[in-house]
């Protein structure tokens, strides 16, 4: 426990949309049982004594198509409570995939927003972009990280393409990853999987066959806890309560109202399988003869305004619908209220029905879980959560959501076995209140995370926050540039940039971040004639050094040492065949570099499995083919340089950077300036859609004069207005950079989730835990 004795906790829920009042569920594919989750979750924290405060993070929305509600910065949930919004990427609403560009500057704003109100105890990120943020924070900030998943990229993956292998009609998997951004989402999965001290499961089958197929799969770090269920709101029916609105809006559809009813209720989504559902219903007469359709499939205003994926399953279900003539047979109202779910449910349990969700994919089904506390028997697909449920609850059948045969006995079994389904609908009442309160979900939770809290070390910057001086005080801006290929290359632009620098006043720092070892790059400043770095970030991101004196941060130094094990690596790695130590010269404290002989020596994801079986948690950079660099986990150019903005308190757009390869990429993205040199490499072109980076069309130290003066560095700096158009190959704002619509947005690829910035240009990075 912290000294308080109580714990600030943050939530971290990037995507959807968020309100504590009346949350809009199933808006869209990203407005889902998440949502729901880290509400109730946010709420039962807070009720707790060991809790000083829950901040639910999300982002900030300005658009008139979603309203209002989501541009507020915060809003309360309660007492202990609150939901903050950071404004990151275009103002308008964004579906998850379009978000990635963005995630960096969210990191930025959130280092802001703690210099301001302090560091939290921990720090919990859901789903993959949370993930990914989340775990860039709190490597940043050595604050304890927790991860939940939600639904796994990997998984969703292979489910679409053997769906799709069964259509007539297959997608390439390149198509899929065009949509779904799998490459990149993964990538982020296995980043946060690395990070996490604790990785929060729903059930043991997301363990033991959705993590496991992940490289930084470590069943040590997992513990399954399962979400509760909000027994104030879903309890079972009373007959003698009036029929609710929603009997109101289901009646209109129907001949019979008093069948029972087979309701399923998710959005519009292919991986639903809501289609094969209505066609078992089609197929089967007796189906139809005994019991009615509902399908809750979200609300909407216009089917013409749906998002493409949405309309075409809608479309296809209204089509089935006509194909079979079930006309009276299915209820599909165009919309409900929040408070409508609860009473469907007591309405199917007092017609003697059936909840079915036939998903593709479901890593847990809170809708199965309602619909049990409610009484009301399930019939779900065996993949994730539901398995766990009705291994527990014992209140249904589990079927294969590709066969139609399955689906169709399940249901059919249900409703012509009377006693069956009343023994399903009181174990289910039964067991959701066992197994699955939220009460039980926290104290589990508190359980875990307190342990983990109180086995890490104060964080290096805590005392940093909120500091009114700082030992940097004549800086009110910092250029910082590569060393190698961006300031060299050219002496004329050289020469032209120290006289720049020699006439720009005391208020601008001059800053040096590179790859070499702080002898190795004094001795070529030197040799330059370069002025004395103001702030030296040398051996790839691992020591930072400040003034003339050159005088180490060593808040940073305590910082990256966390894991860090050089002994053993030196016993994993010093005997592999190919792999040769570099001289001494090119050793320090915190990085063991090699040459490598690639004909002779494993690959580099070989290696990084040999450091993670030895219990290290490293990175791994292997540059040009032949140079190989293993650093602590925390370490790196785009860390150290949040370190440097964080502790002095520098605003990001006070920090122009400059570079021209691949391992300056981390450096470049974010709330800070970049400036991309002429010369550079052709892995950079992807940052062309990332905003505030500016392309040059000077090389070397000609491109960052062109940078400084672009963005007016020297006199009040200019941050470009998000909807001033772009000069094609220029420069791209956060605003005209999210123009694109969101079914075509272009995300950056898996390598610009990397964050192991290197000053040789680099082929291949991987990290190892």
């Amino acid at each position: 426990m912290p000294a308080s004795g109580t714990l600030r906790v943050t939530l971290l829920s990037l995507h959807g949309l968020i309100r504590a009042r009346d949350p809009e569920l199933g808006r869209d594919a990203d407005t889902g049982g998440q949502i729901k989750y880290v509400l109730e979750l946010a709420e039962e924290l807070s009720r707790r004594e060991e809790i000083e405060s829950v901040e639910l993070v999300t982002r900030q929305i300005f658009d008139e198509r979603v309203g209002p509600d989501y541009a507020q910065v915060e809003e309360v949930i309660n007492s202990k409570a609150k939901i903050v919004r950071v404004p990151f990427g275009p103002k308008r609403y964004l579906r998850k995939e379009g978000l990635w560009p963005y995630l960096e500057t969210f990191i930025d704003q959130m280092l802001g927003h703690y210099r301001r109100v302090g560091l939290p105890d921990l720090i919990h990120g859901h789903y993959a972009d949370a993930g990914y943020a989340g775990g860039q924070l709190a490597r940043l900030l050595h604050v304890p990280y927790v991860f939940t998943g939600h639904s796994l990229g990997r998984v969703k993956r292979q489910r679409l393409i053997a769906a799709s292998q069964e259509s007539k009609a297959p997608k390439p998997p390149r198509d899929l990853d065009r949509k779904f951004k799998f490459t990149v989402r993964e990538e982020a999965e296995e980043f946060a999987l690395e990070t996490a001290s604790l990785v929060i499961t729903s059930t043991g089958q997301e363990v033991e066959e959705q993590y496991a197929i992940y490289d930084h799969y470590q069943p040590g770090r997992m513990e399954v806890i399962p979400p509760g269920v909000d027994l104030k709101q879903f309890y079972p029916v009373d007959e003698t309560e009036p029929l609710p609105r929603i009997h109101d809006q289901l009646t209109p559809f129907l001949k019979d109202a008093e069948k029972p009813m087979v309701v399923a209720m998710a959005r519009p989504d292919e991986r639903k399988n809501i289609e094969m559902l209505v066609r078992v219903f089609g197929e089967n007469p007796k189906f139809r003869e005994m019991a009615n359709l509902v399908l809750v499939l979200g609300s909407r205003e216009d089917l013409r305004e749906m998002p493409s994926g949405q309309r075409r399953v809608l479309t296809n279900v209204l089509h089935l619908i006509d194909v079979y003539n079930l006309y009276g047979h299915v209820a599909y109202p165009k919309s409900h209220r929040p408070s409508d779910v609860p009473d469907l449910y007591r309405l199917t349990a007092r017609r003697k029905g059936i909840f079915v969700n036939p998903a593709l994919t479901e890593p847990f089904g809170l809708t199965l879980l309602e619909a049990a506390a409610s009484g009301v028997p399930i019939v779900a697909t065996n993949d994730g959560g539901p398995s766990d449920i009705i291994a527990n609850c014992q209140n249904g059948l589990l079927i294969d959501p590709l066969s139609a045969e399955e689906i169709d006995h399940a249901l059919m079994r249900g409703l012509t076995e009377p006693e069956q389904w009343q023994t399903w609908s009181e174990n289910g009442i039964e067991g959701s209140r066992t197994h699955y309160s939220w009460s039980n979900h926290v104290d589990r939770y508190l359980r875990d995370v307190t342990e983990i809290i109180e086995q890490s070390a104060t964080p290096a910057l805590a005392q940093s926050a909120g500091r009114t001086t700082r030992r940097l005080p004549e800086f009110d801006r910092i250029i910082m540039t590569d060393l190698d290929n961006t300031l060299t290359g050219d002496d004329d632009a050289l020469a032209d940039f120290v006289d720049l620098l020699n006439t720009a006043g005391r208020d601008i720092g001059f800053g040096i971040d590179t790859g070499r070892s702080l002898d190795e790059a004094m001795a070529l400043i030197t040799k330059l004639n370069l002025p004395r770095p103001d702030v030296l970030s040398a051996a790839v991101g691992t020591e930072l050094y400040y003034g003339q004196d050159l005088t180490p941060d060593l808040s940073w130094r305590k910082q990256i040492k966390h894991h860090w094990q050089p002994k053993l690596v030196h016993e994993v790695l010093d005997d592999v065949p190919g792999l040769f130590l570099q001289p001494e010269k090119d050793q320090t404290e915190f990085k063991i570099s090699y040459r490598i002989d690639p004909e002779a020596s494993p690959a580099v994801a070989q290696i990084r499995k040999m450091l993670r079986s030895a219990g290290l948690r490293v990175k791994v950079v292997l540059s040009l083919g032949s140079f190989l660099d293993i650093i602590p986990l925390r370490g790196g150019s785009e860390l150290s340089l949040r370190h440097l903005a964080y502790r002095w308190g520098f605003e990001p757009e006070r920090l122009l950077v400059a570079g021209d390869c691949g391992n300056d990429e981390g450096m470049l993205k974010g709330g800070t300036l970049g400036v991309v040199v002429g010369n550079y490499s052709p892995e950079l072109d992807k940052l062309r859609r990332l905003p505030r980076i500016y392309f040059a069309e000077g090389h070397h130290a000609r491109g960052i004069m062109e940078g400084i003066e672009y963005y007016d560095f020297l006199n009040h700096i200019r941050i470009p207005n998000d909807r001033i158009e772009h000069e094609p190959g220029k420069h791209r704002t956060s605003e005209t950079a999210g123009d694109e619509s969101n079914e075509q947005h272009d995300e950056p690829s898996a390598g610009e989730m990397n964050d192991d910035p290197h000053q040789r240009q680099s082929s291949e990075t991987a990290t190892a835990s």
